[in-house]
């Protein structure tokens, strides 16, 4: 089974930035929904990388999500 890792990092104003890596395709999506919605459910940004759209791709896939807590 391949690698599947879930980065957050929390920023000194209290913003969260979510990476996912090792997800083939939009399923990053489906990944983070829960912790989008216990963060409050608020996205200031999403930003899919082109690996993302890339279904074939199980190991390139990249996600960053900022939430404001």
């Amino acid at each position: 089974m391949d690698l599947q890792e879930i980065e957050i990092t929390i920023n000194k104003k209290g913003q969260v930035e979510i990476h996912v890596r090792g997800v083939k395709g939009k399923a990053c999506l489906d990944l983070t929904q829960s912790l989008e919605a216990a963060l409050g459910g608020e996205v200031l940004l999403r930003e899919m990388t082109p690996e993302a759209l890339d279904e074939d791709n199980p190991l390139g896939n990249s996600q960053q999500l900022t939430t404001k807590s």
